[in-house]
């Protein structure tokens, strides 16, 4: 290891392609950590995707994997038939809910080479598939089993056949693909491995799976049991486990995660960069922070506007942020909004710095129907905004379970409601609001949660 560690940040679906609260993450840990020299491996849905961030000058190299192409092999396997019994072990495994040979079958596949022909075409390979859906799947056609076993695991060959770039540690920001191809490197690199959930990667994919009227009955079976082996495999493979919060720290031990190396950093925020000097505003100001996309529920902020507006006829609703990253979604927004007739007290700003909004909002609001441990709620209480929001995630520990301030998903009429106590409660809300700037500046400081990450750094790639 040279004076400088050098970390292969290991990313999916993200960061520098995406923007949202785990990009603005990575990008804010690099560059506030010049010390360290940062490798980028992203696992991306599309090739020659547009860029987000300006890369900062400490990432020295990036290598992108698009995650449902097919590649072609650069590398084979010292010996096919070991090969076959051992992705037949695996699989059986896998099944009941093992890890214990994910390393075994990692040693017998060289990096380049992808499984995607082996899989389907050996005799192994192929009685281990039909043997599959005879067992689980009799009442399916076995051409439907067929092409959703093969459209999940061929994206799981291109990951496990990938080519990492060389590192002192691989740190995942997830589970998933980003911790199976990390889980990958440690075993065939020998170099430590940290993994950081924001989330819990599992979790939020079932969520989006049984929402799905795509996915019939035993794909998302197949769908939800896969998702889950990748973060035991994670767990088991992980040196340091790091969570957000400890709700999501007890989820990661009830799927196998070692007690004694999970730890929770919580998220940070620039505190002098949101202490600003608030202005007043004529009317009720609200605000939601965030991309126009299903997972924040944009739909319903707009409803609640709706229900508002009825009783606050002079508040004016704002969504700061990009509208870009879901089309349709945001044409379905604005239809909405036209059809409530509120457009002219409901304003799409598109991407904006939020600072000057957090100056004159009166009240922040998340309507996300999933969500770890929002930055946004952390910057208005700095900036003296309170916030009301869904009971997701971290959310209800932050806003102290106050019922006041918190409501079910969805639930448009409740957050409403919450709303209108803001409104009506200025002189209590001072001293809520002066409470949760300082509990901001106290549990929340960006600068410790960079120096947390600069000394497990050195700890782990000391070990290597």
């Amino acid at each position: 290891m040279s004076e400088r560690p050098r970390v292969c940040i290991i990313l999916e679906g993200s960061y520098p392609y995406v923007t949202g609260g785990v990009s603005a993450w990575t990008h804010d840990l690099i560059i506030n950590l010049p010390e360290i020299d940062f490798v980028l491996f992203t696992i991306s849905p599309e090739k020659d995707m547009e860029l987000r961030y300006s890369l900062p000058d400490n990432v020295v190299e990036h290598a992108d994997i698009v995650l449902n192409k097919h590649y072609e092999s650069t590398a084979k396997p010292a010996s096919k038939k070991k090969l076959m019994q051992a992705v037949n072990n695996a699989h059986n495994l896998f099944r009941a809910n093992s890890v214990d040979n994910f390393e075994e079958l990692i040693n017998i596949i060289p990096e380049g080479f992808f499984l995607y022909d082996e899989a389907v075409k050996s005799t192994t390979g192929w009685n281990m598939i039909v043997e599959a859906n005879q067992k689980h799947n009799p009442m399916y056609a076995f051409t439907d089993y067929y092409w959703a076993w093969k459209s999940s695991h061929d994206m799981l060959f291109t990951i496990i056949g990938s080519r990492l770039p060389e590192a002192d540690i691989y740190h995942a920001i997830s589970t998933g693909f980003a911790g199976i191809a990390a889980s990958a490197a440690k075993i065939r690199k020998k170099k430590p491995l940290i993994l950081t959930e924001h989330g819990l990667y599992h979790k939020e994919r079932e969520m989006e799976i049984r929402k799905s009227d795509m996915i019939r009955g035993y794909q998302r079976d197949m769908w939800i049991r896969l998702y889950n082996g990748f973060s035991r495999i994670c767990y088991s493979q992980a040196d340091r486990i790091i969570s957000l919060f400890e709700e999501n720290r007890r989820k990661q031990h009830e799927l196998g995660a070692n007690q004694s190396i999970t730890e929770v950093i919580p998220n940070g925020i620039d505190l002098p960069r949101f202490s600003i000097q608030r202005e007043e505003k004529d009317g009720f100001h609200v605000g939601l922070v965030g991309r126009v996309v299903p997972i924040k529920d944009i739909k319903t902020y707009i409803s609640t506007a709706k229900i508002v507006l009825e009783r606050i006829p002079e508040a004016t609703f704002y969504c700061i942020g990009p509208m870009d990253e879901d089309p349709g979604y945001y044409r379905d927004c604005e239809m909405l909004v036209k059809s409530f007739k509120i457009t002219d007290r409901f304003i799409f700003t598109g991407r904006q710095n939020v600072l000057d909004y957090y100056k004159f909002l009166d009240v922040l609001v998340l309507t996300s129907v999933r969500e770890a441990q929002p930055l946004v709620i952390l910057e208005g209480y700095c900036g003296g905004v309170p916030a009301v929001a869904t009971a997701v995630g971290n959310i209800p520990e932050m806003l102290d379970y106050d019922d006041r301030f918190l409501a079910p998903s969805k639930d448009s009429e409740k957050l409403a409601e919450c709303i209108q106590f803001v409104h009506e409660h200025p002189d209590e809300m001072k001293i809520i609001n002066e409470a949760n700037k300082q509990k901001a500046i106290t549990f929340y400081n960006k600068t410790d949660l960079h120096r947390k990450y600069l000394k497990i750094y050195r700890e782990t790639a000391g070990k290597a």
